[in-house]
């Protein structure tokens, strides 16, 4: 099985996420997308891990409790729908209201927040909940206070904006050069926001 057990009863097959696991099974690698390193100097595009021989074909030994899964837009579309409804989508309950107010608060004291690399000033505007990124203070592209989601440093970005009503999820297969995120996703989440019409 790709998934322990109790996250595949309890979490993904009552959501529908039924492409979300730790590894493509080999039925599905057809439609798995290779991944690509990003040199950091020039920019060039490199193999990273292929569909049908890479880390992801094949089961981990160990899988991880804070990376490494693989999903589809599809996928993370039904999960950020559940976020967003306090823990329930399509009438079914998966989370209680009360562990979504403490995954999507700031969990992190002041000390916590000291700058750090390329992100000198991230806490200026974010903070961490649990498992994910928080807005606490409106940035320039961050979305609305209390977005909360999380960037893949293998080229993917996901964020609900519960004030906005919106889930924003771009996946690309070029890995990030920096822990900032690159033009493609800042153009992605000015787009997004230009386009809501009310």
């Amino acid at each position: 099985m790709a998934l322990p057990d109790f996250l595949r009863e309890r979490l993904f097959e009552p959501l529908g996420m039924h492409d979300t696991a730790f590894f493509v099974p080999k039925e599905k690698q057809y439609r798995f997308a290779t991944s690509y390193s990003t040199d950091f100097s020039t920019h060039a595009l490199s193999l990273f891990d292929g569909p049908t021989d890479g880390q992801w074909s094949r089961a981990p030994v160990f899988p991880s409790g804070a990376a490494g899964l693989v999903s589809t837009a599809g996928d993370l579309l039904a999960f950020g729908e559940m976020m967003l409804g306090d823990g329930e989508r399509g009438g079914t309950r998966i989370l209680s209201r009360p562990s979504i107010v403490l995954m999507t608060t700031d969990q992190l004291l002041p000390a916590q927040k000291v700058p750090w690399g390329a992100h000198d000033n991230y806490f200026d505007t974010h903070g961490f909940g649990f498992g994910m990124s928080v807005v606490t203070r409106f940035g320039d592209y961050s979305g609305s206070v209390g977005t909360f989601g999380w960037d893949g440093g293998l080229g993917t970005t996901w964020y609900c904006d519960p004030r906005e009503h919106m889930v924003s999820i771009l996946m690309t297969q070029a890995m990030w050069t920096s822990p900032a995120p690159p033009d493609v996703c800042l153009d992605f989440r000015t787009t997004a926001y230009r386009a809501i019409d009310d």
